[in-house]
């Protein structure tokens, strides 16, 4: 029987509160899986509006649904490490404030835990205006060997899917303050640290992508983020020299070229590259694998 599970969801004044609604009942209501426990971290203050919806949602859940309010705006990463310590369960599934979870998505997503899992991501579909409006799809690499090695370059999980252990997390040091870049180095460490992690490549949340979306994936802001992200990855042993100096030049000049090219890039390589590995090894999950950087250190 799959282990109890926390939903853990964060909320800050950018949020829009139908957004809220759909994402929280998709993710709670509507699914063949529920969780045992929802938290709701609310970031900083938030317009009343917002705030009346998160009343009203921990008022009509069906299961138990706790608020943690932050003072002032932290960010994601802080945000969600206040989160993690106001969970009642060692199994954690994340879910964005505007997203939708399809209704079998903890259902599939569980049993890998309970197998022996400690981190599983599964891949998304973007949509626009609704659901009709599919827009994109990111297909994330299925075999731990294959996530090992896009690490190094890429963030191998959509991390609006992902469930796993908060033992794990805690473990390789939990999400800290890393603006923009959280997860990615919260993922590296956690395969570092001997995680056994897969992806499920079937979409199992649509993610919302708005007129912003690309436009929000450079800037100078997070070409700072990613210049740090590399030199921490660097520093940790998780990448060599060589892929460091190519980490920079080419995630580095990622951020700062105009989004009409940024967005045709990141159609054609980012979001397909899941599905062009998964093709050629085949999508069966194998059993957990231990340490696979550990594997790919031995291979370079």
């Amino acid at each position: 029987m799959p282990p109890p599970f926390t939903l853990l969801l964060t909320v800050y004044d950018g949020d829009q509160d139908e957004y809220l609604r759909d994402s929280f009942q998709s993710a709670v209501h509507q699914q063949t899986l529920r969780p045992d426990q929802v938290v709701l971290v609310q970031d900083g203050p938030v317009p009343p509006l917002l705030a009346g919806r998160l009343a009203e949602l921990r008022a009509t859940s069906p299961v138990e649904t706790d608020l943690v309010v932050l003072e002032r705006n932290r960010g994601l990463g802080p945000a969600l490490d206040a989160g993690l310590r106001a969970a009642r369960h060692d199994v954690i599934a994340r879910m964005d404030a505007d997203d939708i979870a399809m209704p079998h998505r903890f259902a599939r997503q569980l049993p890998l835990i309970e197998a022996g899992y400690d981190l599983v991501g599964a891949g998304l579909l973007e949509f626009g205006t609704g659901l009709d409006d599919i827009v994109g799809q990111r297909t994330p690499p299925a075999d731990p060997r294959d996530i090992a090695r896009y690490a190094t370059l890429h963030d191998p999980f959509n991390h609006p899917t992902v469930v796993y252990r908060r033992s794990a997390v805690e473990a390789a040091g939990g999400y800290g303050d890393l603006p923009l870049m959280e997860d990615y180095w919260l993922f590296v460490r956690m395969i570092g640290n001997g995680s056994r992690a897969v992806n499920l490549p079937e979409p199992l949340v649509y993610y919302r992508v708005g007129d912003g979306a690309y436009e929000r994936r450079g800037g100078r802001a997070l070409l700072r983020s990613e210049l740090r992200l590399q030199r921490e990855l660097r520093r940790g042993g998780f990448t060599s020299r060589s892929q460091y100096l190519r980490n920079v030049m080419l995630r580095g000049g990622y951020r700062l070229v105009p989004t009409w090219i940024r967005r045709p890039v990141y159609r054609s390589v980012v979001a397909t590259y899941g599905a062009r590995r998964n093709r050629a090894h085949g999508t069966a999950l194998p059993a957990p694998a231990v340490r696979p950087f550990e594997e790919e250190a031995r291979e370079r």
